[in-house]
């Protein structure tokens, strides 16, 4: 996993229709929480996109932006998104590239780690958290991540 403060391995991935994402791209206009899941459809990985989805609202209210990134193709990404009626962007990282860079990748490189990173307009890791099976910690993240926003806007006004 990689640490708060280093800067972000940059990415070229799509999204479930197909459009390319980079990192930049992302975090040209904001903050990003980038989230890595195991697989669309599991429950578990359904719990934490939904949860994320849940409070994406605030999310934007706050300025964030949001991606999810796991190994399956675009075509599933979009029965996924389109089931659960996702409104951020799932990335396919089907070679696992984005996977390991960002150090995500499962024991003896199966699978893939439950993280979540806060990404700063600069392209640094701004905090992360991992929880494999607890998935109230990655909510409990993300809404720790729109409160800190929030505040640095406050106080910059």
């Amino acid at each position: 996993m990689l640490s708060p403060g280093a800067l972000a391995p940059n990415f070229r991935l799509t999204d479930e229709a197909g459009r390319p994402h980079s990192l930049a791209s992302l975090t040209s206009d904001a903050t990003l929480v980038l989230f890595f899941y195991p697989a669309d459809f599991t429950p578990a990985c359904t719990k934490q996109v939904c949860a994320i989805r849940d409070i994406h609202a605030a999310l934007a209210r706050a300025g964030l932006t949001v991606a999810g990134v796991s190994a399956q193709g675009s075509v599933s990404h979009a029965k996924f998104r389109a089931k659960h009626a996702l409104p951020f962007i799932l990335l396919a990282d089907t070679t696992k590239s984005v996977i390991r860079s960002y150090e995500v990748n499962g024991p003896l490189g199966l699978g893939v780690r439950r993280t979540t990173y806060l990404i700063s307009k600069d392209g640094r890791i701004q905090d992360v958290v991992r929880a494999d099976f607890n998935i109230d910690k990655h909510r409990e993240f993300v809404a720790r991540a729109i409160g800190a926003v929030s505040t640095s806007q406050a106080t910059a006004t």
